[in-house]
């Protein structure tokens, strides 16, 4: 891979954007496979985000696909750049998920089971928080060359933030993010996207998450608002060195019309859930678009990040998000749908997108298609400029009263066809 520099020595105490953390320990399989790479003369995948170094933009997203260690070892030995775990809390005990929790939306015409959306209604981690620390810590000791990030999620309590931060850095996880966006279940105690759709709270909690943190931060945020770019920015402005969007958006997947009862269903009953899938990458992608611009407009130069969820389930849908500013690409309901294998898929369709653009690397185009947004109004003043200029270049005679004598044979050539 192109331009990778490899530090075998580990070097602790190194500040990243304001952080304490250590520099990661590659093992010589790494090592190998980045040689290997190079070798290839490949575009090159691997990225450095808020300092740390994934081999590819790839990030498994929180959600039932890092929902133990298992699952999460076997996306790491399928070639993911990341795994973000599920979401954990410190009570487990007060989460309790109800089975069916899945529904799908199929497409009406062609493959007769595509999947184009999947809604759920499941909570997070209902594992008891201790033992998803030892998986954590398990998975850090087995991997240390590898990515993993920790999901967590607290009521509105200071202390609670605090317990929760610092057992869950003893785990050696490389980074938190932080669910402010989970659209269903507790909001009463202003968990999840309650504090996302509230600024106000939203910069009092991020305050004391950075105040105690010594990973970076990325802030995971709600698309059930009216400007996604508000809680991002106040977020950036509080310390989080990154944001990550979106979440699911708030949802009725349908009404069985044989039963006359709401999808998925639960006992005769059910409640609205979190949308996600194919069907969603467009208002994710506008949602994206929104913070790529704000984030390039108010904090450039600044070591900050963006990474991008909704919908992805090949390379060329990853290669969208980046060219709007994305440094990361996460995937869970894609994960969920075609499994753990996809991570080489996505590679080789990234890098085949690359090598057709002549990228050699993944920060070449990021955040490439972002100039070429604008208001409605820059749209018709440029499209009214482009007719004027077309009408100044006019090709022929209008009338045969312009014929002139001196310029006959010219204004003839205008003419002609061949």
């Amino acid at each position: 891979m192109a331009g990778l520099e490899i530090n075998m020595q580990p070097l602790r105490g190194s500040k990243v954007c304001g952080h304490l953390m250590p520099m990661p320990r590659y093992s010589p399989s790494f090592v190998k496979a980045i040689t290997a790479s190079q070798a290839r003369d490949v575009p090159d995948l691997s990225v450095t985000v808020n300092g740390l170094r994934l081999p590819n933009p790839f990030v498994i997203g929180s959600g039932p696909p890092g929902t133990n260690y298992t699952v999460m070892k076997r996306a790491f030995d399928e070639g993911w750049g990341a795994v973000i775990a599920k979401t954990v809390s410190l009570d487990s005990s007060k989460v309790i998920n109800v089975t069916p929790r899945y529904a799908r939306l199929h497409a009406s015409s062609g493959k007769p089971k595509e999947v184009i959306g999947w809604e759920n209604i499941e909570l997070i981690s209902d594992r008891p928080f201790k033992t998803m620390l030892d998986e954590m810590r398990q998975l850090k000791q087995e991997y240390p060359d590898r990515i993993l990030i920790a999901s967590i999620m607290e009521e509105y309590n200071k202390d609670a933030w605090e317990e929760i931060i610092e057992r869950v850095e003893e785990t050696g996880v490389d980074a938190l993010e932080i669910n402010f966006s989970c659209p269903h279940g507790m909001p009463e105690r202003k968990m999840g996207a309650a504090v996302g759709q509230d600024c106000d709270l939203l910069e009092e909690v991020c305050g004391w998450i950075n105040a105690k943190a010594t990973v970076p931060v990325w802030a995971k945020m709600t698309p059930n608002i009216t400007d996604i770019t508000k809680p991002a920015r106040i977020a950036l402005q509080k310390g989080c060195e990154g944001v990550s969007a979106i979440n699911t958006i708030t949802s009725v997947m349908g009404i069985n019309l044989d039963t006359l009862r709401p999808e998925p269903c639960v006992e005769g009953y059910s409640t609205p859930g979190g949308y996600s899938s194919k069907a969603v990458r467009p208002i994710a992608l506008a949602k994206v678009m929104a913070i790529g611009k704000m984030i390039k407009e108010e904090f450039n130069g600044q070591d900050v990040s963006l990474s991008a969820i909704g919908g992805v389930e090949t390379g060329n849908h990853a290669a969208e998000f980046i060219l709007l500013g994305a440094n990361t690409v996460q995937v869970c309901t894609g994960v969920m749908l075609h499994g753990y294998g996809l991570a080489k898929t996505l590679c080789t369709e990234l890098q085949a997108f690359m090598e057709r653009h002549n990228f050699k690397s993944v920060e070449e185009f990021r955040g490439l298609s972002l100039e070429y947004f604008t208001t409605h109004t820059d749209l018709v003043r440029r499209q009214r400029e482009a007719i004027e200029k077309r009408k100044a270049v006019r090709v022929g005679l209008s009338s045969d009263k312009e014929w002139t004598g001196d310029a006959f044979v010219k204004q003839t050539e205008t003419m002609v066809s061949n």
